[in-house]
């Protein structure tokens, strides 16, 4: 997406975070297209048998980022790294009710030789993952904000830099610092 491409959406959620009604509803037009290949992007890194599609997806994490009081996008960057946010956490929830449906949650005990065995895809994958993020967000907020734009909303190393008002090299830096620990820590939560 151009620079002229991006302007319509920065004045958008500039406008939305001054209060303007009317922008909150000329901004899903803009981004739309935008958050259906976020969602696709992110779907396809999930476990095979995952039953939500995009366009629920898009739809649910809109409707979350714009249910959020606290509208103060200064840019792009922000509402995406606030939508890719949103995403992970349906994700995140999606996977905790199937665990929790796995474990009996709410099923009736048949006989078993009366049912077919389905294989069920991990979801501890996407849980083990979260709670890596949300430790690494505790221990460094701007590292934690990396991850969600340049994994999450699958922003490119500028962009990130540009939402962060930091250098492209801080971010590559830190990038690579994120994915080392972030691979110790999965690897340490597989060995528990």
């Amino acid at each position: 997406m151009s620079s002229e491409e991006r302007k319509p959406i920065t004045r958008v959620l500039q406008a939305v975070a001054q209060g303007d009604s009317e922008a909150g509803r000329d901004l899903l037009p803009l981004v739309y297209d935008e958050l259906r290949n976020l969602a696709r992007a992110r779907l396809a890194h999930e476990a095979p048998g995952q039953t939500l599609q995009p366009t629920a997806l898009v739809h649910e994490a809109y409707l979350r980022v714009s249910k959020n009081e606290d509208l103060a996008w200064d840019c792009r960057g922000h509402f995406f790294a606030a939508a890719a946010r949103a995403m992970r956490q349906i994700l995140v929830e999606n996977a905790r009710r199937k665990t929790a449906q796995k474990r009996g949650g709410g099923h009736v005990r048949q006989p078993a030789d009366s049912l077919e065995p389905a294989l069920e895809p991990p979801s501890e994958d996407v849980l083990a993952v979260d709670e890596a993020v949300k430790r690494l967000e505790r221990e460094d907020p701007r590292k934690g904000q990396i991850v969600n734009l340049r994994f999450f909303a699958r922003m490119t190393t500028a962009e990130t830099a540009a939402a962060l008002g930091v250098s492209v090299g801080t971010v590559r830096r830190e990038w690579r610092y994120i994915r080392a620990w972030l691979q110790a820590h999965l690897t340490e939560h597989e060995g528990a």
